[in-house]
């Protein structure tokens, strides 16, 4: 079996091209997945330009005659089972989850029920569990069919958001009643926004965006005021909390020189500003508080320990609905054919050329 898969060069992450190996033989009890479908969001470019620091380029190892200093960018999507040496998991079945940009995938299924397994590749266990679980869709309890592309755009985005809005919520916001939000276009801010706004209403939501998102970020309909990044000077000086998905060096300066002692927490999430990322917080001497980076994974893992898989679920999806109900019609869902098209995506995501209002799912 030919495997096809997008090869980056972890140092320059324009450099992308397609390559084709042999998949090899599948091993005992493992499973080999036929990738169907998957996003490509800013929240896929975050991966890249973190991926030394977090491991996401460890993941999925590059299948190359010279590896050295390329990696597989990670993507969530939607998989087929086309080849098992697992009795518990039947060849038909499909599953969603963390999946390479390639054409197939082969993991170890343990912990398996019902509704879900985990992937117990020995290379994968040193990073977190939260992107070693799949879903089986077949007793899925989130997967709705006719939800499938918005799954995939928006899911793990708007989860981002949600963890986030509940870690600000259990520290009493740091006393703030605004909260600021870099590239208010992107889907995770977007679902910070909205988690907000139905579980905090109480906080202020600002979006920082550029002057040719503005429209669009306002017809979201998500934050109360939305301004550009040259207006940053203008906001009127509050007790606020800034949460950084833009990982602009200089747009995070310039927050903390106009708030100074009045930003309460400055919360770094992702860099989808690739040409000025700053890194993630690095040694700048800011006025206000020091740029806190916040690990996503690391505080779901904390938030299912407390609530519990069953109850924790329950309060996701309750937002998720109300996320999904909020954003409908709002972003043009476009499905491109082929690999070619995932890599040529990738280079437009990185080069910041794709529109907001279009989320784009890719089917290799």
């Amino acid at each position: 079996m030919t495997l096809s898969q997008i090869h980056v060069r972890k140092t320059e992450l324009t450099d992308a091209v397609l390559a084709n190996a042999d998949a090899g033989d599948l091993a005992e009890g493992a499973v080999r997945l036929a990738v169907e479908s998957f996003s490509v969001t800013a929240n896929n470019i975050t991966y890249a330009v973190a991926g030394d620091g977090f491991g996401y380029w460890n993941f999925f190892p590059p299948k190359a005659d010279d590896p050295e200093g390329l990696g597989i960018v990670p993507m969530w999507g939607h998989a087929k089972v086309v080849g098992s040496n697992n009795a518990e998991i039947a060849v038909g079945e499909r599953v969603y989850g963390y999946l390479p940009m390639g054409s197939g995938l082969d993991v170890v299924p343990g912990s398996i029920s019902a509704a879900s397994f985990v992937d117990t590749t020995d290379y994968r266990q040193p990073m977190s569990p939260v992107y070693n679980q799949y879903a089986r869709l077949a007793a899925d309890p989130e997967h709705d069919p006719a939800r499938e592309n918005e799954r995939m755009i928006y899911g793990p985005l708007f989860k981002t958001g949600f963890i986030i809005d509940y870690f600000m919520q259990s520290e009493d916001w740091f006393g703030a009643a605004e909260v600021i939000m870099t590239s208010a276009s992107s889907k995770t801010a977007m679902g910070l926004a909205s988690v907000a706004k139905q579980n905090s209403p109480h906080i202020k939501r600002v979006g920082l965006t550029s002057p040719g998102n503005i429209d669009f970020v306002e017809s979201t309909g998500l934050y109360d005021k939305v301004v550009s990044y040259g207006e940053i000077g203008t906001l009127p000086i509050a007790d606020c909390v800034t949460v950084d998905f833009a990982g602009n060096a200089d747009v995070l300066a310039k927050l903390h020189e106009h708030f100074a002692q009045t930003l309460k927490y400055s919360c770094l999430v992702g860099a989808t500003h690739i040409e000025a990322r700053s890194t993630f917080g690095g040694d700048a001497k800011l006025p206000g508080p020091k740029p806190t980076l916040f690990f996503a994974p690391d505080h779901f893992v904390a938030f299912f320990n407390e609530h519990g898989s069953v109850e924790g679920g329950k309060m996701v999806a309750k937002t998720w609905h109300g996320f999904l109900s909020a954003v409908e019609g709002t972003v043009d869902i476009v499905t491109r054919e082929g690999l070619e098209a995932a890599r040529t995506t990738y280079l437009e995501m990185v080069g910041g050329s794709i529109d907001p209002a279009k989320g784009i799912v890719i089917r290799p």
